[in-house]
C-alpha cells in the first residue's frame, strides 16, 4: 500500500491496478486511495483478486510474500515463497509480456531469481529492489556523522539485501573527497569497530520506507532517467563471481525504459570483493535447493 501511494502521490502512473487474495483488503486499500483522489493527481485506480486487471502494465510490482511460522526453517519458507510466485509470475508474464518485473519480496535477491526463471523474460527487465534502501540508509548515517546533506554522499551497500551485504567504503565520497579521509580527520576515534557499526545499523534498520524506495525506481524506469541504483541484477562474472553461477545480488546498475541498462563495473578493494563473492556463494547455494 505504501508503494501505491507514493507512485500516487508522486504522479509517476497513468493508472495503478492492485491485486490481492484477500478481498475485502483490496476494497478497504483501494477505496482509501479513491477517496483522497480529490488531493492527488489523476490516475485511473482499479483493483482485482485476479491478475489479468493488469494487463498490458508496463511494469509489474511484485510484493506477495509468505509469512514465516513460528519455528519455521528458512528454507520451508523460501520454498512456500516460490510455490505463490509460480501462481503470481507466469500469470503477470502473460498478461503483460513487455512488462519489466519489480521485486519487492523477501529474501528479495533469491526471489528475484525465482522470477527471472519462471518468467522467462530477459534478464534486464526482471529487478530486485535489493539494497536501494539500505544504501539510502547507509548514506543518512554517515551524513549524520559528517553534519553534511545525505544528497552529498556518494555511498552504496552491495551483494545481499541481508546479513552478508558489502558496505563499499572505498568508494563513498563527500563532495568529491574519499570519506574514510574525511572521517580521520573530523573523527579521530573512527575505527574499523565504528565503521562495522555503521554497516550493521543499516542492516538492522525498518523499512518504513519502502515506498519511496521503489517510487524512486519507478521513477527511473517509467521515465527513462538512467540513473544509477544499487539494485537485484543479474551479478554472474562480476567481480570474481563464477560464470556457472547464476545469481542476483545488488549492484549499481542504470535504470531506463529497458529496465536495467547497464552495471556499474565498480573498483573494489580485494577485501570488498572478497565478501561480495562470499555473499553470492551463500546466495547461489540456496537457489540451487529451489531446484529451477
Amino acid at each position: 500500500m505504501a508503494i501505491a501511494q507514493t507512485i500516487l502521490t508522486r504522479d509517476l502512473a497513468d493508472e495503478i491496478a492492485l491485486v490481492d487474495a484477500l478481498p475485502d483488503k483490496l476494497r478497504g486499500e483501494i477505496l482509501d486511495l479513491q477517496h483522497a483522489a480529490a488531493f492527488l493527481p489523476r490516475t485511473r485506480l482499479v483493483s482485482d483478486t485476479d491478475i489479468a486487471v493488469t494487463r498490458g502494465s508496463d511494469i509489474a510490482i511484485v510484493t506477495a510474500g509468505a509469512r514465516q511460522i513460528p519455528g519455521e526453517t528458512r528454507l520451508n519458507l523460501l520454498q512456500r515463497n516460490v510455490a505463490l510466485f509460480r501462481k503470481i509470475v507466469p500469470a503477470l508474464a502473460e498478461h503483460s509480456p513487455d512488462a519489466i518485473l519489480l521485486i519487492v519480496s523477501n529474501p528479495v535477491d533469491i526471489l528475484t531469481y525465482v522470477a527471472w526463471k519462471l518468467s522467462g523474460f530477459p534478464v534486464n527487465r526482471v529487478i530486485g529492489s535489493g539494497t536501494n534502501l539500505d544504501s539510502s540508509r547507509f548514506r543518512f548515517l554517515l551524513a549524520e556523522h559528517l553534519d553534511v546533506n545525505a544528497q552529498d554522499v556518494q555511498a552504496y551497500m552491495v551483494g545481499e539485501h541481508g546479513d552478508s551485504s558489502v558496505a563499499i567504503w572505498s568508494t563513498v565520497s563527500v563532495a568529491g573527497m574519499p570519506v574514510l579521509k574525511s572521517l580521520q580527520e573530523s573523527h579521530s576515534s573512527f575505527d574499523e569497530e565504528a565503521l562495522e557499526g555503521i554497516r550493521r545499523a543499516v542492516v538492522n534498520s525498518a523499512y518504513e520506507a519502502i515506498g519511496y524506495s521503489v517510487a524512486n525506481l519507478v521513477s527511473s524506469i517509467l521515465r527513462d532517467q538512467r540513473r544509477i541504483h544499487p539494485v537485484s541484477v543479474l551479478a554472474t562474472g562480476f567481480h570474481g563471481i563464477a560464470d556457472g553461477h547464476e545469481v542476483f545480488l545488488s549492484l549499481p546498475a542504470r535504470l531506463g525504459h529497458g529496465g536495467v541498462l547497464g552495471v556499474a563495473d565498480m573498483e573494489l578493494t580485494e577485501e570488498e570483493a572478497r565478501r561480495l563473492r562470499r555473499s553470492a556463494k551463500t546466495l547461489w547455494e540456496n537457489t540451487q535447493l529451489l531446484g529451477l
